[in-house]
C-alpha cells in the first residue's frame, strides 16, 4: 500500500475533493449544528490540523481530534461533562476496506489519548459506517447510545479496560502479566517492520504518523529450535540486532515493545503442521516477507514459528537500550536471548530506562 499519513493544516486540504462528498451529505447543517463545509472552513481559519493519508489515488483518510469537557446528549440520557478526547472526524476511503489503514489511524489516535492522560475518548458514527465501527469495537470502544443526530456514540475509558483482549486494551498493557521475553530481529528486517523506532526526535504526531499506515499488528516468522517463553497477552521486547560490522554490544538495542496476540507453530522437527496456503491466510499482509520468501522458508526450514503481536510503543533514538546496559543490569544472561524470561520489575525498569511513563502504560 503506497502512501503515508501526514499532519496537514485544514487550509492545505482541498475541501472540494470527492473524498469529502459523503461527509457533506451526512452533515448538511441544521439550526443546532453547522454543516460539514462550514465546520471545515472554521477550522481552517483557526489554523487547526488534521491527520491525512494520501496514496496514488489521492486522499484516503482524514482524522481530526480535539479536547472536550462538556456533556454528551444522547436520546435516552445525558453523559455528564468530563475531560475527554473527541475524535471529531474520522473517515477512511472505501478502497481501503480489508487493509489496515483504519487500524493504524485508530492506533495513532489512541496513543495521543494515552499521552493526554484524560480518562475517556469517544467518537460518533452512523450505523452505515460499518468498516469504522468494526475497527472501533476491535480496539475496545463501547456503544453507549445514539446522539440527537442519530449517530452511535462509542466511548473508551482507561479505567474500564478489557484486558482479556490485547486489541481492546490497547494502548494499556494488562497489569497481571508475569513474564516478558525478548524477540531478536536483524536490523534490516527490523527497520522494515518498525521504521519509526529508529528516527531522530520521535514525536507522536510526526514520526508515528508517517509510518503507522503499515498497521499496528506485526508478524514475525522465525525458525527457533527451542520453544521461546512467549505467552499470548504478555509483553515482548523488540531487540534490534546490529549486523553491519563491529560494535554489536553498543549498536544492538531494544527499540520497541509489543504484546503477543497469537503464536502459531507451522513446522516442527521438519514436519509441517499446516499447509502453505493455510500459513498465507493466517499471515495476510502483515509480514515483511513476500510469498516466495515465505515459500522458501516453509520448504527448507526444519522449524517455523509465527508470532503475531500488537505494537504498543517505542523508545526512539536516544532512548533505545543497548546490550551493554542490559548486561550490566542483569537483564542479559548467557543463554540465547529468545530463551530469557524477565519478570514485571525488570520490564518496568527497562521501560523507565527508555524514558517511558510506566504508570501510563501499565495501570496497576
Amino acid at each position: 500500500m503506497a502512501g503515508k499519513f501526514y499532519l496537514r493544516k485544514f487550509s492545505e486540504i482541498n475541501l472540494n475533493d470527492s473524498f469529502f462528498d459523503t461527509l457533506k451529505e451526512d452533515y448538511p447543517g441544521s439550526a443546532s449544528s453547522p454543516s460539514f463545509s462550514a465546520w471545515f472552513d472554521k477550522k481552517a481559519q483557526e489554523g487547526r490540523t488534521a491527520l491525512v493519508f494520501y496514496d496514488e489515488q489521492g486522499l484516503g483518510a482524514f482524522v481530526c481530534i480535539k479536547n472536550e469537557n462538556e456533556p454528551i446528549k444522547l436520546k435516552n440520557q445525558t453523559l455528564p461533562a468530563h475531560n475527554r478526547i473527541k475524535i471529531s472526524t474520522m473517515k477512511i476511503a472505501e478502497r481501503f476496506r480489508g487493509q489496515r489503514l483504519g487500524e493504524g489511524a485508530i492506533g495513532l489516535v489512541l496513543w495521543k489519548w494515552q499521552k493526554s492522560g484524560t480518562d475517556e475518548i469517544y467518537v460518533t458514527a452512523f450505523d452505515k459506517q460499518d468498516l469504522l465501527i468494526s475497527q472501533l469495537e476491535k480496539f475496545g470502544f463501547n456503544k453507549v447510545g445514539f446522539n440527537l443526530n442519530g449517530e452511535g456514540v462509542y466511548v473508551k475509558n482507561r479505567h474500564h479496560i478489557d484486558y482479556y483482549d490485547p486489541y481492546k486494551s490497547f494502548p494499556f498493557i494488562n497489569p497481571n502479566f508475569q513474564t516478558v521475553g525478548y524477540l531478536v530481529i536483524n536490523d534490516d528486517y527490523h527497520d522494515t517492520m518498525f521504521p519509526y523506532s529508529e528516527l531522530k526526535n520521535n514525536t507522536l504526531q510526526s514520526n508515528v504518523a508517517m509510518n503507522v499506515s503499515n498497521g499496528l499488528s506485526k508478524i514475525y516468522v522465525g525458525a527457533q529450535y527451542s520453544k521461546p517463553p512467549y505467552k499470548v497477552g504478555n509483553p515482548i521486547l523488540i531487540y534490534r540486532r546490529y549486523t553491519h560490522g563491529a560494535g554489536k554490544r553498543y549498536h544492538s538495542c531494544i527499540t520497541s515493545f509489543c504484546v503477543v496476540t497469537k503464536i502459531i507453530q507451522v513446522k516442527q522437527g521438519g514436519q509441517p503442521l499446516m499447509l502453505f496456503n493455510e500459513l498465507l491466510n493466517k499471515i495476510g499482509n502483515k509480514s515483511v516477507f513476500d510469498k516466495e520468501e515465505l515459500r522458501r522458508r516453509y520448504n527448507y526450514d526444519a522449524n517455523m514459528l509465527v508470532i503475531e503481536m500488537l505494537y504498543y510503543g517505542y523508545f526512539g533514538e536516544g532512548n533505545n537500550i543497548n546490550m551493554d546496559w542490559l548486561e550490566q543490569n542483569g537483564y542479559w544472561g548467557n543463554q540465547y536471548p529468545t530463551l530469557i524470561s524477565l519478570g514485571k520489575p525488570a520490564f518496568k525498569s527497562i521501560l523507565e530506562k527508555g524514558n517511558v511513563d510506566v504508570s501510563n502504560v501499565i495501570i496497576d
